[in-house]
């Protein structure tokens, strides 16, 4: 899937040890744009797309492909969505693709406003973690 906006955020590179070895993640936030409602979508990444990522500027007009994930633990979902490949926007870009923007459209989560918000200095990985994720 591809979404296009330009990008507001940065997120800082956290890294940890897994039971794979080393690992890195950051993440961006995107603004869409051509829309009567703007949404800010937040795109994780990971190993090189890192790098790719962190390559723009704040205001940049970007196109994004990625893929969305959905994990369950202990009863509970948890969703991510990964971005793979991040390039300036050449102008012909949708701003999603079809399938995402009506499915997106009528679900509505009913704890909006209720997020958490979630700083570096709150988040702490630590090899005791229990989550196999």
């Amino acid at each position: 899937m591809d979404i296009s906006g330009k990008l507001s955020l940065h997120l800082p590179i956290q890294s940890g040890e897994g039971k794979n070895g080393t690992w890195q993640k950051s993440g961006f936030v995107v603004e869409t744009s051509n829309e009567k409602f703007p949404k800010k979508v937040y795109f994780t990444t990971w190993g090189d797309t890192i790098a790719q990522s962190q390559a723009f500027q704040i205001g940049e007009d970007l196109k994004v492909s990625f893929d969305v994930e959905s994990r369950e633990y202990q009863g509970k979902w948890y969703s991510d969505i990964k971005a793979w490949k991040v390039e300036r926007n050449s102008g012909g870009a949708t701003n999603a693709a079809p399938s995402t923007q009506n499915n997106t459209q009528n679900h509505t989560p009913n704890n909006v406003g209720t997020e958490k918000t979630v700083t570096p200095e709150t988040f702490n990985v630590t090899q005791d973690d229990d989550l196999p994720f």
